[in-house]
């Protein structure tokens, strides 16, 4: 992105607030624009890119998404009148179970129509996020890999540290069963498959493989995106009508 800023005592410069303001939010949320500032659009767009971040801060480096950036945007959606509906754009790798878990609930308990695309991939933790919007979609080319939950660092080799490890996998495996079509039982198969990944255990779906599992609403990109968020729009709209 290029900024071309004007000559000093030129005629329309923009403030020196304004422009610190512009770059803390490209610095914090990677856009130029959040909720409270929207007034050209009555639709949110949410990206959710590289790695999501959790307790533990990543590696400079990383490209990462930070879970206490998103859930505060969310509350300022769900607050704000003039957004009517929230789309959210995922190409992640995964990341932090609970951090991913937090932000999938979040998305489900908005009462504004939302619609989730993966583009390029939406991995590990990113599945539930993905499901956890009222409508989703993937494109043909994009990817999704369902494999089973890991833990990273120091592990105590104790019963209680795997009971925790199988409790938290059940999570994940409950919620992606509650706000999608695909059963437990296939899920659970997609999770614990072998051959499918290089020394590893688990599955990836592509495009039309992740809607015919359940796993997704349906195949494409940002124009059937944008053409069901509207539609849900107007459906809600029409609900408040005859409830008033």
């Amino acid at each position: 992105m290029s900024f071309f800023m004007q000559e000093p005592g030129k005629e329309g410069e923009p403030k020196e607030e304004g422009k610190s303001s512009l770059m803390e939010k490209i610095s914090q949320l990677g856009q130029t624009n959040v909720p409270q500032m929207s007034q050209d659009s009555n639709i949110h767009c949410m990206t959710i890119v590289g790695q999501i971040e959790g307790h533990m801060q990543l590696p400079p480096q990383n490209k990462t998404t930070k879970y206490e950036h998103v859930i505060p945007q969310l509350v300022a959606i769900e607050q704000n009148p003039k957004i009517e509906g929230l789309l959210v754009v995922l190409n992640t790798v995964g990341g932090d179970v609970e951090a991913g878990l937090a932000i999938s609930e979040m998305l489900a308990s908005l009462s504004k129509p939302t619609v989730s695309i993966v583009l390029g991939g939406g991995h590990s933790i990113g599945v539930p996020i993905a499901v956890s919007c009222d409508y989703s979609f993937i494109a043909e080319t994009a990817t999704m890999t369902i494999h089973p939950i890991r833990l990273t660092g120091l592990v105590i080799g104790v019963p209680q540290t795997f009971e925790y490890l199988d409790k938290m996998q059940e999570r994940v495996i409950k919620f992606v069963k509650k706000h999608s079509n695909i059963t437990e039982e296939d899920f659970k198969e997609l999770m614990f498959a072998k051959g499918n990944l290089t020394r590893d255990i688990g599955t990836n779906v592509v495009g039309h493989d992740a809607v015919a599992s359940g796993l997704i609403d349906g195949v494409g990109g940002l124009g059937p995106a944008m053409q069901k968020l509207n539609e849900l729009i107007e459906r809600r709209k029409e609900t408040e009508g005859r409830i008033q």
